[in-house]
């Protein structure tokens, strides 16, 4: 599913350090990179557009800088084009099961 977000680009890929080659270790735990993708999407992190010198080498989130200034400058607007985008191509959610 598409998704309206600075983290994820159009392709679907997202920028995730945590589980790049250069901050890989062998004792990350698929719940850490869970935990880390759900920070990401939840907080995307437009600081880093901005203000490019608060982001360390390798840990850049924002795929997609038109996405992360509009949601930094105009939030409502940003706000208001992810509900429409949702809306054009979210996937139903599956009725849940019977009694």
């Amino acid at each position: 599913t598409s998704i309206h977000h600075p983290g994820v680009g159009l392709d679907g890929s997202v920028c995730q350090p945590l589980t790049s080659s250069e901050s890989w270790v062998p004792e990350t735990r698929a719940t850490h990179v869970l935990q880390d993708l759900l920070l990401l999407l939840d907080s995307p992190g437009t600081e880093r557009v901005l203000r490019p010198q608060l982001a360390r080498p390798g840990t850049e989130r924002v795929l997609r800088p038109q996405l992360a200034r509009e949601l930094n400058e105009r939030p409502d607007a940003f706000l208001r084009q992810a509900e429409e985008h949702t809306r054009r191509h979210a996937e139903p959610r599956p009725d849940p099961p019977g009694p």
